[in-house]
């Protein structure tokens, strides 16, 4: 068992060469949102926005796409109907928060999962789509990135009666699937089929809807960047965890959001760094 530390993470962050442009940082495609549930993709998208991606687009519905470009106008956008995707083009595709569970989610799930040969991260709808059709669990690629909480674990794995069956579990499936489990809770675990990692960082102000949607999107951003997907993991949840202790300075954990802990990326990057 390894605790992640600031020491631990400064170590693994790449340094920002002061003479790079964007496509040095890779460009990473958020597949997320429908009617009602907009608010997950834009968490999403400006959490990876504001964690050093080059470029990022954003897949969405035709009627949902004003709510993009009014606000995230440094993003751009991808129609999901009736498009013929083109996913090579992206260095890092995350699916899964806000996206619904319809048949056209599932379809557009299963062309990412069958087709897409580079890092890939599966959260929320994602995961409950494969809930419900279990098989789909060994057609994931190798190394893809899944970031369930505790109720999305059961629903995949089976009831457990605590966190640390939960471990175990995971433990077992990050070997036998070949994949990187961030099990979200008070005190997140990262499993690899080689490795467990515990965080840190984060407070109970996290405890609140879009936090894990905010954590999707920077750990999909370390993918986009070229991070190993289980150093990118690995950034992602502590520094998502790092920006809410700072956060927590000026909030209270009843007050917190998350757009104010995605504002103190900024921060948080400099205290590792410094």
């Amino acid at each position: 068992m390894i605790k992640l530390t600031k020491k631990y993470i400064k170590s693994q962050l790449y340094k920002r060469e002061v003479f790079s442009e964007k496509s040095e940082y890779g460009h990473a495609l958020i597949i997320a949102g429908k009617k009602g549930y907009m608010g997950a993709a834009v968490i999403a998208t400006k959490a990876a926005i504001r964690s050093g991606v080059g470029l990022v687009t954003v897949c969405v519905p035709a009627n949902e796409r004003v709510i993009i470009q009014t606000c995230i106008p440094e993003a751009m956008l991808l129609i999901r109907e009736g498009n013929e995707y083109n996913f090579d083009k992206f260095s890092a595709i995350g699916i899964g928060p806000g996206l619904g569970t319809d048949k056209v989610s599932q379809e557009l799930l299963l062309s990412v999962i069958t087709h897409y040969k580079k890092p890939l991260l599966l959260d929320a709808d994602g995961l409950n789509i494969i809930s419900n059709n279990k098989n789909i669990l060994s057609e994931i690629p190798s190394e893809t990135i899944i970031t369930p909480h505790c109720r999305e674990f059961d629903r995949l794995f089976g009831i457990h009666k605590n966190n640390d069956d939960r471990i175990k579990t995971a433990i077992i499936k990050a070997k036998k699937y070949n994949l990187i489990i961030v099990l979200k809770s008070h005190c997140t675990a990262i499993v690899s089929p080689e490795q467990l990692f515990y965080n840190t960082t984060g407070n109970s102000g996290l405890a609140k809807g879009g936090s894990g949607d905010a954590l999707s999107g920077i750990i999909t951003s370390f993918l986009a960047q070229g991070y190993s997907p289980i150093t990118a993991a690995n950034l992602g949840v502590f520094i998502h965890g790092f920006a809410a202790d700072i956060t927590i300075k000026c909030e209270s954990m009843e007050s917190m959001l998350i757009s104010d802990v995605i504002n103190n990326f900024g921060k948080a990057f400099k205290k590792i760094r410094k």
